[in-house]
């Protein structure tokens, strides 16, 4: 059975930081690509970023240099450090995986950013 099982999410300040994980089973995990995706209240799902089976990675242009995504191949888990979040990044974080035709999402973890 193919899962991916985000965790991490919160209520955090404007400024603070939360690391999300999403770790994966039935999958052969290193070839496939890992993104994060986000889908706030009242708006489309939005890609936010993604890395490679190599290695690879790029970011929305909203977030790159306050979140980083990375990957252990040895744990099949994906995670994306963020930091000096804003009230704006307040959204559901879902985590893809995909290879060729094949993709697959966790169910979700809440990002709220508030004060």
């Amino acid at each position: 059975q193919i899962q991916l099982v985000e965790s991490g999410g919160g209520l955090v300040q404007p400024g603070g930081s939360l690391k999300l994980s999403c770790k994966a089973s039935g999958i052969i995990f290193s070839i496939y690509a890992m993104r994060w995706h986000r889908q706030a209240p009242g708006k489309q799902r939005e890609l936010v970023a993604d890395i490679s089976s190599g290695g690879s990675t790029w970011y929305t242009e909203s977030v790159k240099g306050r979140f980083t995504i990375s990957r252990d191949n040895a744990k099949n888990a994906v995670y994306l450090q963020m930091n000096n979040l804003k009230s704006e990044d307040t959204a559901v974080y879902y985590c893809n995986a995909l290879v060729g035709s094949y993709s697959y999402w966790g169910q979700g973890t809440q990002v709220t950013v508030s004060s």
